[in-house]
């Protein structure tokens, strides 16, 4: 018996039984997970056991690993390898962090409504993030199917928004949580970069809304009314009706695909309890600006 798909619902989020992460995977099951990935976007897989290594390697099935945002960062240890992105609330010792650290502050960032690395000029394709430990109550991920979304707007929003691009970068998300502590280097190392608004997803032909919050200006648009429509097509998105909430359980894997999909996690005691969750990040094929054949003028205002 090959692996299994359970939706959570008919075209969004699905669990997946039967496959062992930690083995190998025979090129049909590996074929059948990445059919389901361009259909149901979120997929839940429970009970692996796994390691660093056997993590990575699942990985590898959807493409190119990232390298983490936090190999920019001189004031830490990592406490990963670099391949990791370590989203836990934990010091490089394994220590729960203190109130005021700076590594909880820039973190803060993540229960924003986002999209994995849209602030790199080649986003992120795949994340898959595993649980090592959690918290008893609180610290669940919702996700929010962007298909859905663009579907849902009036056609004359989509025929507004079809080639617009936005500017995105991580301090324009941190600095929305108050925190702008970062150096001229960390800020050298990570320029803003332009992202398509709408995107079309080739393995479906599907249109999805692409935003996050690191988008702070449409080009073209003056910085206010830019600022307005992404506000306005964000909250749209982001209703009930769009939104899967995954309650975690120890040893659970999830992967989204980033194109079609915004995620944040949500409130727990973190000066308390222990979640210990690592993501590994495979790159999409190109910049989102360049796979749709649209060039940006960089320094464009309205």
């Amino acid at each position: 018996m090959g692996a299994q798909f359970w939706p959570v619902t008919e075209n969004f989020a699905a669990e997946v039984g039967d496959v062992d992460l930690s083995q190998p995977l025979s090129a049909e099951d590996v074929a059948a997970i990445r059919s389901a990935f361009d259909r149901y976007a979120v997929l839940v897989f429970p009970g692996q056991e796994l390691s660093t290594g056997q993590h990575l390697d699942f990985a590898r099935h959807f493409g190119p690993l990232e390298t983490s945002i936090a190999t920019h960062r001189k004031d830490t240890k990592l406490r990963v390898v670099p391949e990791i992105a370590d989203v836990s609330n934990l010091t490089p010792d394994n220590k729960v962090w203190g109130e005021k650290s700076r590594q909880r502050m820039f973190q803060l960032g993540n229960r924003l409504w986002h999209s994995d690395s849209t602030f790199k000029h080649t986003p992120a394709y795949a994340s898959l993030l595993y649980a090592r430990s959690i918290p008893p109550v609180g610290g669940h991920t919702e996700f929010t199917d962007m298909r859905a979304a663009y579907d849902a707007l009036p056609v004359a929003t989509k025929q507004k928004i079809d080639r617009l691009v936005c500017e995105h970068s991580i301090f324009t998300s941190r600095a929305k949580l108050g925190y702008t502590d970062f150096s001229a280097e960390e800020r050298a190392a990570m320029p803003p970069v332009p992202q398509v608004m709408v995107r079309t997803i080739p393995q479906t032909g599907r249109k999805c809304l692409y935003l996050a919050s690191h988008a702070g200006r449409v080009f073209g648009m003056d910085d206010a009314a830019g600022a307005a429509l992404i506000e306005e097509l964000m909250a749209h998105a982001t209703q009930r009706q769009f939104v899967y909430t995954h309650r975690w359980r120890v040893n659970d894997l999830v992967i989204w695909d980033n194109r079609q999909t915004l995620h944040r996690g949500t409130a727990f005691d973190d000066l308390r309890w222990k979640r210990d969750v690592q993501r590994a990040t495979v790159e999409d094929v190109a910049n989102s600006c360049e796979q749709a054949g649209l060039k940006v003028d960089l320094q464009a205002t309205g």
